[in-house]
């Protein structure tokens, strides 16, 4: 079992890393492999629009965004953790999912999706919802935890008294971890379900 964390907040020890920090102890007893990557400090644009993602089968841009691809190709869970600023998901993260979901080209499903979100006092649940958006499209379990998955804090020493917010970060990990090794055995037994393609809703009319 692997699980990719993806730190979004430009400090890297910062509330969102000591919530990640929380859920990687617990999948290190678990016997769950965890990557960690900080983000938020990295020079990541959004999307072009430029569709070479398609030819190519990564994004054109050559940055963060192709090398999490490639670990989240093996890996068995996806964490996106966030701080939030104005009641919502920040920039940089999501200009990195968008093009990480888009761009990369293997079957996520079954794959399973957490979002962890700090916020000083309010606005984590709508950025809880900006990320869980990212799983439902493509096919992916959201792991849920004893309570929406976040920290309260203006730094990570404030985290530390969050004792729920840790608590709750503990039991999103080992509901992941159960997640995860649940499908690996349900794969192995009936394999993926089936998925229907070819329909495009578009609304263009005949000519």
């Amino acid at each position: 079992m692997k699980v990719l964390l993806i730190n979004g907040s430009p400090r890297p020890d910062g509330c969102v890393g000591r919530a990640l920090k929380e859920m990687e102890a617990v999948f290190a007893a678990e016997g769950v492999e965890t990557v960690t990557m900080c983000v938020g400090n990295q020079n990541v644009r959004g999307c072009l629009a430029c569709g070479r993602c398609g030819s190519l089968g990564k994004c054109v841009i050559p940055d963060a965004v192709n090398e999490a691809a490639a670990v989240f190709a093996e890996a068995d869970g996806l964490v996106l953790g966030s701080p939030v600023y104005y009641a919502h998901a920040n920039g940089g993260l999501l200009s990195f999912a968008d093009r990480l979901f888009y761009s990369a080209p293997f079957d996520k499903r079954m794959k399973v999706g957490a979002a962890v979100v700090s916020s000083r006092r309010a606005g984590s649940t709508s950025a809880f919802d900006d990320i869980n958006k990212y799983f439902t499209i493509a096919g992916m379990p959201v792991a849920s935890s004893s309570y929406w998955n976040e920290v309260h804090g203006f730094t990570a020493a404030d985290v530390e008294k969050d004792l729920e917010g840790l608590q709750t970060m503990r039991n999103l990990a080992r509901n992941m971890t159960f997640l995860m090794k649940s499908i690996a055995l349900g794969k192995e037994a009936f394999g993926l379900p089936e998925r229907e393609k070819g329909a495009f809703t578009s609304f263009i009319s005949p000519q």
